[in-house]
């Protein structure tokens, strides 16, 4: 994510969303370092964390035919970054506040 510079990721199974991960739930399951364990307890700590463990399950999600006006309105009513674009509980897209600033500035 930090290479990438991506700050949600989407959780799938079998092509079904399960889950989200974003910037804030890493930085929370990274609390274990700062808990004062040597670098390398904290190291085999955070490798032992699995993805299902800190992912967001409760998930706001948005169809694709959805009007980005709209999209903008559920991501700053609810106080969310992201917004997975789902149909059924099939992943098809991810809108995020970037897509949406970029949206404005480029119409």
């Amino acid at each position: 994510m930090h290479l990438g510079r991506i700050r949600h990721m989407p959780v799938v199974d079998e092509g079904r969303l399960v889950g989200i991960v974003s910037q804030r739930d890493l930085f929370r399951s990274a609390l274990v370092t700062a808990l004062g364990f040597g670098r390398k307890t904290s190291r085999t700590l955070i490798k032992s964390i699995r993805v299902k463990e800190i992912m967001t399950k409760k998930l706001i999600t948005i169809a694709p035919d959805v009007n980005i006006k709209e999209a903008a309105r559920q991501m700053v009513e609810k106080q969310i970054g992201c917004l997975p674009v789902v149909e059924g509980d099939r992943l098809i897209g991810i809108i995020t506040e970037t897509d949406i600033l970029r949206y404005v500035a480029e119409n």
